[in-house]
């Protein structure tokens, strides 16, 4: 797909990290793009840094997702591109054990569903309304639009207490397949990129003993990966025609050990 002033995009979580990337890089391309995030302070602030507009949106409420989509579409014209980043997660394991008292306690559940639904659900909510409004368009070059969706490494390789996490990024490897074989007929294609350790303001909260323990176990090189990096990657895939329905790893070959 073309990558010019003549095409707009959206882009979720696109406030800050791996998201603000991929808006700067987008509109270093001439790209038209809307930010969608829960955060109005940050997503106006980088809305005005990269000449965008923002669009405050909460991927598991159906009104804003919808409202968000309605200002996108009346700003910039009917979206092609989505690059979906929103999505967090948390860190508990299955059960716990009191060192003092020997009591167990669980992970609760309201909690693993709220993360699950955030990034699976909350994907999907996304790429509906994305893909019912690129199917009207006329087609370019054989296609009317590009989705590229954030997983993560963890989806395969999750650590001890990333049961929630892992599994909602599994989640969004597990549909992107079949959400390729239903878009096709509408000339819309689908990718998951799965970012390894990313220099991210969530990931910059870690303590730096976590940080270095991670950056060991990558391959080469041993360091966090660059929001830029994965914005390259992301708009490579929104290029080229012929990447469809992959989940590819962006990590420097990092293989996560339990804890």
């Amino acid at each position: 797909m073309k990558i010019d002033s003549s095409v707009a995009a959206i882009v979720t979580g696109g406030a800050s990290g791996l998201g603000l990337a991929s808006v700067k890089a987008l509109r270093a391309a001439g790209v038209k793009v809307a930010i969608f995030d829960l955060n109005p302070e940050a997503g106006e602030a980088a809305a005005a840094e990269t000449g965008s507009v923002f669009c405050e949106a909460n991927v598991l409420s159906d009104e804003t997702l919808d409202a968000a989509f309605a200002k996108a579409r009346a700003a910039n014209g009917q979206e092609r591109i989505l690059i979906s980043c929103a999505g967090n997660g948390n860190a508990k394991a299955t059960i716990r054990k009191d060192r003092e008292t020997g009591a167990i306690s669980l992970f609760p559940t309201a909690e693993f569903a709220h993360v699950l639904t955030l990034n699976a659900v909350g994907t999907f909510a996304t790429i509906t309304r994305f893909a019912a409004g690129c199917a009207t368009l006329d087609p370019i070059d054989g296609e009317r639009g590009a989705i590229v969706c954030t997983g993560s490494v963890a989806a395969q390789d999750g650590q001890m207490g990333q049961a929630a996490y892992a599994a909602g990024k599994a989640a969004i490897v597990g549909m992107t397949l079949p959400i390729a074989r239903d878009l096709g007929r509408f000339g819309i294609r689908i990718n998951t990129i799965l970012p390894g350790i990313f220099s991210t303001p969530m990931m910059n909260r870690a303590p730096q003993e976590m940080k270095d323990r991670l950056c060991a176990m990558t391959a080469f090189p041993n360091r966090f990966g660059e929001a830029p990096e994965y914005a390259s990657l992301a708009m490579e895939l929104v290029r080229n025609g012929y990447m469809n329905a992959q989940a590819i790893r962006l990590d420097a070959g990092v293989r996560f050990t339990a804890k």
